[in-house]
C-alpha cells in the first residue's frame, strides 16, 4: 500500500465519515496486501472477504449508485451508527465493524451475524485480532475432524501459511492454536465496563448520566432477563410512547442517557417496523448531538433514509 493511497482512503473517512481510521486498520490492509495466492484463498476458506470501508483501497474516489449516502455503503440494517463494517465473515451474515462510540477515534472491533440471535461481540482489539480468532476456530474444528484425507490436509496447510503471514504483522504474541486461542482470548467472561451502558445489541453505549431502568454498566448485566424487560416495553405503544417523550426531556435537559440507550435499543429491534425506526432515529441524532458526536448523528440520519437498501454495496469503485 502505497502512502498515497493511505492518505486518500483516511482524508475520504474523514471528511465523509467524520471519523478517523485506527493505524491497525492500515496494517490490515497491508496484511491483505501482502497475502500470497495460497494464503488469500484460505483467507476465502474461513468465509473472510474485505468489504465495506475496506474497499475504498481499491478506489478512494468511488462514488455512490444512485444518489445514495456513501456512508451506508457497507452497512446492514441492524449495524449501530457507531458500526464502520470492513469485513465479511460468511456464514450467517457475520460481519466486522470498527467501533466508533466516541464519535471520532476508534475504540475496537465489533462483530455480529445479520441472520442469527446473536448480540455484538466486542472481544477483538484490532482487525487482525479478528482474523485471527476466526483462524483459530477453524483450526479447532480441524482438530476435532477425524478424516484425514487429502483435501483436509491440503486445507490444514493453506490455514497454516495464512497464520504465518498475518504473525508476521500482528498477534505474534499469541503463541496458542486451536481450542488454547479461544480459551485464552474468546471465551473468558469480559469484566464489567463502567464507562458503557448496557444495550440491546450487546456493544454497550458510551455515556454518562441517569437511565429509566438504573441500567447496570455494559457486560455486567444479566442479558436474558435485560432482554425480556426490554422486548415487553417496546412492544407496549403506550410504554414506548412514554419511554420516548421521557427520553427526549432528558436530552433536553442535558441528560441523553437515555436518548442514547433507548434510541439503539429501537434500532436494533426494529426489525422492519417503520414506526419504531423512525423512533430509534429521532433519539438517536438528538442523543448524539448533545454528546458533541456528530459524525454518529449524520450516520443515524443516512442510515434511516436508507434502511430498506436490498444490498450494502453503495460505492461504485473504478476498474482496479
Amino acid at each position: 500500500m502505497q502512502q498515497g493511497q493511505r492518505e486518500a482512503v483516511a482524508e475520504r473517512v474523514a471528511r465523509d465519515w467524520g471519523l478517523e481510521l485506527p493505524e491497525p486498520f492500515f496494517v490490515f490492509a497491508e496484511f491483505l496486501d501482502a497475502l500470497d495466492p495460497e494464503a488469500r484463498r484460505a483467507l476465502g476458506d474461513i468465509g473472510l472477504s474485505p468489504c465495506g470501508i475496506t474497499d475504498l483501497f481499491r478506489d478512494p474516489a468511488a462514488p455512490p449508485r444512485d444518489g445514495l449516502d456513501a456512508r451506508v455503503h457497507g452497512r446492514y440494517y441492524r449495524d449501530p451508527p457507531e458500526f464502520l463494517t470492513f469485513l465479511h465473515g460468511g456464514s450467517d451474515g457475520l460481519h466486522f465493524g470498527l467501533w466508533y462510540d466516541d464519535g471520532r477515534t476508534c475504540a475496537g472491533v465489533a462483530s455480529y451475524r445479520t441472520l442469527d440471535g446473536g448480540g455484538i461481540d466486542r472481544t477483538a482489539r484490532t482487525p487482525l485480532e479478528a482474523v485471527r480468532a476466526v483462524l483459530e476456530r477453524c483450526w479447532r474444528d480441524l482438530d476435532d475432524d477425524p478424516s484425514d484425507d487429502e483435501e483436509t490436509a491440503a486445507h490444514r496447510t493453506r490455514l497454516g501459511l495464512l497464520r504465518r503471514a498475518l504473525t508476521g504483522f500482528g498477534t505474534a504474541d499469541r503463541t496458542e492454536t486451536g481450542l488454547a486461542h479461544a480459551q485464552a482470548y474468546d471465551l473468558a467472561a469480559p469484566p464489567a465496563d463502567h464507562d458503557r451502558v448496557t444495550t440491546l445489541d450487546g456493544g454497550g453505549a458510551l455515556v454518562a448520566g441517569d437511565t429509566v431502568d438504573d441500567r447496570p454498566p455494559h457486560n455486567a448485566a444479566d442479558e436474558y432477563r435485560f432482554a425480556t424487560h426490554m422486548y415487553a416495553v417496546l412492544d407496549n405503544a403506550e410504554a414506548l410512547r412514554a419511554r420516548h417523550t421521557e427520553a427526549l426531556r432528558r436530552c433536553a435537559s442535558g441528560d441523553p442517557a437515555e436518548a442514547l440507550v433507548l434510541g439503539r435499543d429501537l434500532h436494533w429491534a426494529s426489525g422492519g417496523d417503520a414506526h419504531r425506526e423512525a423512533l430509534a432515529a429521532e433519539l438517536l441524532v438528538a442523543a448524539y448531538r448533545a454528546l458533541d458526536r456528530p459524525a454518529l448523528g449524520g450516520v443515524a440520519a443516512a442510515h434511516h433514509r436508507h434502511r430498506a437498501l436490498p444490498r450494502v454495496e453503495v460505492l461504485v469503485p473504478g476498474p482496479a
